[in-house]
């Protein structure tokens, strides 16, 4: 556009000199090609307009948004409108107590009173994009400031409104995920309003205050030894239990054995012991016994 104006200006200087009456008169008319030259380069350079890839491109004339959207490749346009270039990618923004983490210095978490009136911090990281649809309404409506005046405020109001609902615990332990969903659900309508889509509410981190972390801690160990103990019973129940099993099995075998053993049996079970005794090559001395009377044998 500026090449533009200068052509025009070379132009009409041009013109006003060839038909002035003076000596100059005679540049007049190369002045004038030359600005004709450099307005036609202008013209050509302000009719086509280049949209990145991840952008759009949102037209205004004379202060006139247009409702039509440039969207990436190349485009031949009215050189007397003015295209801003908008980013439609996924973007982030972090408000986090961890120095320089955040989009801003210094301790950026967010505090809220919990249900029982606990302080609690909360780091968090929202996730979103430009809706390209609405892009021109949102340079209208907000400017491309959008990150400080709704994404950042709009963020923390709604975590701070729906924080009231839960206790500090239930926050940093069970209802997390549930807290999550529901600040995404308050932030994602407004946002659609607004021409933004919302894509995640990230909850990085939340503190507790340092009484009510302690306690939690001391549960935690109190619930690990009560299971540790729980343990250490079921597993001394059980050898119990192993050991009666065994006990019975020894009375049993016991019992079978004294109903069932006659002098006769236990004689012949005396009689196959010696033989397999004295067959054995480590055998020297056998001692028989029968009744009163004892016997000594030697195996060689």
């Amino acid at each position: 556009m500026v090449v533009l104006f200068i052509g025009v200006i070379f132009f009409l200087t041009g013109y006003f000199v060839h038909k002035s009456k003076d000596k100059f008169q005679f540049i007049g008319r190369p002045i004038m090609l030359i600005g004709g030259a450099i307005s036609l380069l202008g013209f050509s350079f302000a009719s086509v307009m280049q949209i990145d890839a991840g952008r759009v491109g949102i037209a205004s004339l004379f202060g006139q948004v247009q409702n039509s959207v440039l969207y990436s490749g190349l485009h031949f346009v009215n050189p007397l409108l003015e295209v801003q270039s908008v980013d439609i990618r996924t973007q982030n923004y972090t408000m986090s107590g961890v120095h320089n983490e955040g989009d801003k210095a210094g301790d950026d978490a967010i505090r809220v009173l919990s249900a029982d009136g606990l302080e609690v911090t909360i780091d968090l990281t929202v996730l979103y994009k430009v809706s390209p649809i609405d892009a021109p309404r949102l340079f209208k409506e907000t400017g491309l400031d959008y990150r400080d005046k709704i994404v950042r405020p709009l963020s923390r109001t709604k975590i701070r409104d729906n924080a009231v609902y839960y206790d500090a615990v239930s926050l940093y332990s069970v209802k997390r995920d549930e807290f999550q969903n529901r600040i995404f659900k308050a932030i994602e309508d407004d946002f659609k309003k607004r021409g933004l889509i919302l894509e995640s509410i990230l909850i990085r981190n939340i503190n507790l205050p340092t009484s009510v972390k302690a306690a939690i801690e001391n549960k935690i160990n109190a619930e690990q030894e009560a299971q540790k103990m729980q343990f250490i019973l079921q597993k001394e129940k059980q050898e119990a239990d192993r050991k009666r099993v065994e006990a019975q099995g020894i009375a049993d075998y016991q019992k079978i054995i004294s109903e069932n053993l006659s002098e006769k049996q236990l004689q012949y079970e005396q009689i196959k012991a010696m033989r397999e005794l004295a067959q054995s090559s480590n055998s020297k001395i056998i001692v028989l016994g029968k009744g009163n009377a004892n016997m000594i044998m030697d195996t060689k």
